[in-house]
């Protein structure tokens, strides 16, 4: 038996923290040390085995220990380390609800940020596949498929069944898996012709009053009407909205291919953009989760030392969470229109990482008539991961027991904040219904 399983040392219970990701250090990206902290964080999750259900990742890494001669992680080869690092899509679940040796704990367990490790040794490597690479390249893909004909080419082929095929067969992007449509309409252009509503921003303790919006390629090509609702809800309760002038991708779908220069790129983007505002009085706010931890959480760890970033850190909120301090402060407006009914609200991994608790439900509970089930389990979706030909039937698996709870609830709306894990659930439903968004809901919920 290995020294972790036969100690069975008792979790730390200080709450957890982060160390900085040392990702510029030219050590970070030594294969052989990487091995040898995989094996050593390894072994110690083949003997907790208590995220077994969170991911594909630990059942793909205690089914190579088990099927090993030895029973062990030294029975493993190295080389099938890499088909667990393929099954990780940096939800963080395992970190912040699961292991109970994350540090402070001696054993200093940190999966995700090994997983990220791996994932950027392995691009290092010349491992991104082109595929991968084109996935990950939001703000380019959405440049081209955002014009007005490519647009409308694009969302076509995206619902041809027989172009879909082919899809598969050349680039393995799986035939089922719902694609994003895009729109060449998109947010920035709809809020330049929007009529600008003047308001005085009215500051609390914890808010400045007014908030601009980071938009995300998502937000502003794929599913602007959300961000069109997020303003209105906000301009209804006397918030000033901006956007910023310009803007480029969190970086989240560079982050989970390891590219983490390009993360950086965008870092060096994006954060003068948004210091402009902060600088003047205002707060930040992002319509998608993932982008919010990205500023939150994962950029001020590869980039501990920028004073910058630290300050957006602290200006950038959840939009919900940004409602929640309002409707503290006394400044939410609560006169509803409309009752909701029974809702079933799932909750998105990198918005339950945040630590800020279940501000969408505390919100949507203010409404008179409203029932709202909370769904803590993952979609499975990730960005990419429910696209790739090789991990979309694993995707909808994971998805199964969030389309169980929904199947069984008697609803009368299913929602999510992460917009594309809406749609994962939508897809795996496969009844012709539709997902909405919080947003969508509160917004009629206020009749405006």
């Amino acid at each position: 038996m290995s020294d972790t399983k036969s100690e069975r040392k008792e979790g730390s219970l200080e709450a957890p923290i982060r160390h900085p990701i040392k990702w510029q250090d030219p050590g970070y990206y030594n294969e052989n040390a990487l091995f040898t902290e995989m094996e050593r964080i390894f072994n110690i999750c083949h003997g907790c085995r208590r995220c077994v259900s969170l991911c594909h990742a630990f059942p793909t890494l205690f089914d190579l220990v088990d099927e090993s001669t030895t029973m062990e992680i030294d029975g493993v080869a190295k080389k099938d380390y890499w088909k667990v690092v393929e099954h990780c899509y940096l939800c963080d679940l395992c970190y912040m609800t699961k292991c109970p040796y994350v540090p402070p704990h001696e054993w200093n367990v940190d999966f995700p940020h090994l997983m990220l490790q791996a994932k950027a040794v392995r691009y290092e490597q010349g491992g991104g596949k082109l595929r991968d690479k084109i996935l990950a390249s939001t703000d380019a893909v959405g440049r081209i498929a955002g014009i007005p004909v490519i647009a409308q080419t694009v969302n076509a082929v995206s619902k041809n069944t027989l172009l879909r095929k082919v899809m598969d067969k050349t680039i393995r992007i799986h035939p089922d898996a719902k694609l994003p449509e895009y729109h060449s309409n998109n947010l920035r252009k709809r809020f330049a012709r929007k009529n600008k509503v003047e308001l005085t921003a009215e500051s609390t303790g914890n808010t400045r009053g007014k908030v601009v919006i980071f938009v995300t390629c998502y937000g502003n090509r794929n599913d602007p009407q959300i961000v069109e609702d997020l303003i209105a809800v906000f301009e209804h309760n006397g918030i000033p909205v901006g956007l910023t002038e310009r803007e480029r991708c969190c970086g989240m779908p560079k982050l989970d291919l390891g590219d983490l220069k390009a993360v950086e790129q965008a870092k060096d983007f994006n954060i003068p953009e948004l210091i402009k505002f902060v600088d003047d009085g205002w707060d930040i706010v992002a319509p998608v989760p993932s982008c919010v931890l990205m500023y939150k959480q994962e950029i001020p760890l590869l980039f501990p030392e920028d004073p910058e970033v630290k300050k957006v850190q602290g200006a950038i909120f959840d939009p919900f969470e940004y409602l929640m301090l309002r409707y503290k402060a006394g400044k939410l407006n609560n006169t509803f229109k409309h009752s909701l009914g029974k809702v079933a609200y799932h909750v998105p991994c990198h918005q339950r990482v945040q630590n800020i608790g279940l501000k969408t439900k505390e919100i949507l509970s203010l409404v008179p008539g409203t029932t709202i089930e909370v769904i803590e389990r993952c979609s499975g979706h990730d960005g990419t991961y429910a696209v790739k030909s090789e991990t979309h039937a694993i995707s909808m698996k994971i998805c199964r027991p969030v389309i169980n709870k929904i199947k069984q609830g008697e609803i009368d709306h299913y929602i999510s904040d992460c917009p594309m894990a809406g749609h994962q659930i939508e897809n795996s439903l496969d009844d012709e219904s539709k997902t909405e968004n919080p947003f969508t809901l509160l917004r009629h919920a206020y009749g405006i």
